[in-house]
């Protein structure tokens, strides 16, 4: 990922510096519990785990001519052990120390873009707790449809980050399984307890049944699950983007002292966040895509799917928590113009409670053709004529003729549309 968009803490979990110390610990838990169980001498192990160094431009130095990581990572670190250092791998194939190493970065990515999750779940349940029951317009195809609150807009962004967050926490169930089980996955070479103890060492589980690699269905669970949770951002972004034009302009993304809207314009004050989340959702997509197209390989391996995954595992995992930072960033800074909000909602009167007149002469035993026919009427003529549909429903003989002047009013009211606003709420926040 170009470091625009690159976070220290996630950049951190994808650097070689950790990959490589994750290769590492793989390596001396193997050594380990070899020396365990007799393969190894213990003075061996010893040795290692009191030398053995990762050196990242010695590595990429020996790269250069073996042609080959995992190689020249083995050959690094045994310059650091000594003699010893022959007691590495044994057995062993290199996806054995890559995929469980892949393992626990993806486990760690997981975990830090679950907590970072969290914390936009709580700015949001706040933002939706404060607002709850500020009036706006709602609406559909863009058309003014019925009121609405924005808080209740904001619980149902809560609802589907809480739903990320379900699909977060079993994606890191799914990615955290390593696998040392040999060349095809059978084993031929290593004792079981091998796999068992480096896996638990490395806070995973065994790969019930591996190839050469771990399964890539699993690894195209992660990259699914974070598509979705960039499409759950995406669309918090869009309804930001909506709301911020200048005919609505009941939402402001932060503007902070000294920014610059256009190079030319200098009045402008752009959605930019809001534009910029919902472009990196898409290459989220792209790369669930490709996570996918990994899954069938040749036989029990080729590697099709490894130049992939260099670029795809630590920009999707970048991106995504990018995306939940300036989201935070965002819905913390976010201006609510609460003013405009109800002016909006007044630009179409009354109109807006059409359907609740509807169901009103529904009630009288009307059927909803005819009380359709007879409302629409009503409010067309309240548009055409600039006035309220209370007052064109008052003048209507039609409609007096079902309901009383009470019962108009009644129907016109925008507090009547709130009603289960506080039902609704505590379905979303009861836990």
């Amino acid at each position: 990922m170009i470091p625009r968009y690159t976070k220290p803490k996630m950049a951190a979990i994808w650097s070689d510096k950790n990959r490589f110390q994750k290769m590492l610990e793989v390596e001396i838990f193997a050594a380990e519990v070899m020396s365990k169980i007799g393969i190894v001498p213990k003075k061996a192990i010893e040795v290692i785990k009191a030398k053995a160094k990762i050196d990242v431009e010695r590595i990429n130095e020996i790269e250069l001519t073996v042609k080959h990581d995992v190689i020249a990572f083995l050959s690094a670190v045994a310059e650091t052990i000594g003699p010893e250092g022959s007691f590495l791998h044994l057995g062993m194939t290199s996806s054995d120390v890559l995929d469980t190493t892949t393992a626990a970065q993806l486990k760690q990515s997981c975990e830090l873009l679950i907590q970072e999750t969290k914390k936009l779940a709580n700015i949001t349940r706040s933002l939706a707790k404060k607002y709850k029951m500020t009036p706006m317009i709602g609406r559909t195809h863009g058309i003014h449809a019925e009121p609405m609150t924005f808080g209740l807009k904001v619980a149902s962004w809560y609802s589907e980050i809480m739903r990320s967050l379900d699909r977060l926490n079993f994606a890191l169930e799914t990615v955290s399984y390593g696998k040392i089980s040999g060349a095809v996955g059978s084993m031929a070479h290593l004792d079981p307890k091998i796999e068992n103890y480096v896996c638990k060492s490395m806070g995973l589980k065994p790969e019930p049944v591996s190839t050469q690699i771990v399964p890539r269905d699993r690894h195209s669970i992660y990259f699914s699950c974070l598509a979705h949770a960039g499409a759950c951002l995406e669309r918090i972004a869009t309804e930001i983007r909506h709301l911020q034009r200048t005919e609505v302009a009941e939402l402001q993304e932060p503007f902070t002292k000294g920014q610059k809207g256009s190079s030319a314009m200098p009045h402008k004050r752009n959605p930019i966040i809001s534009e910029n989340i919902c472009g990196l959702a898409r290459l989220l997509r792209g790369y669930a895509v490709t996570a996918m197209e990994n899954i069938a390989l040749w036989h029990e391996r080729d590697i099709s799917h490894s130049s992939t995954e260099r670029i795809i595992l630590p920009d999707a995992s970048l991106a995504l928590y990018y995306m939940i930072v300036r989201t935070q960033d965002m819905l913390l800074g976010i201006n609510v113009y609460t003013e405009n909000m109800q002016a909006n909602l007044n630009k179409t009167k009354d109109i807006i409670f059409s359907g609740t007149l509807l169901l009103s002469l529904v009630d009288k035993s009307l059927s909803r053709e005819e009380a359709y026919a007879i409302v629409q009427e009503a409010a067309f003529y309240a548009r055409d004529n600039k006035i309220s549909l209370e007052e064109a429903c008052l003048k209507s003989s039609q409609i007096s003729k079902y309901l009383t002047d009470k019962e108009i009013k009644r129907d016109c009211n925008v507090t009547a549309q709130f009603k289960n606003i506080d039902y609704i709420f505590k379905r979303v926040f009861q836990k």
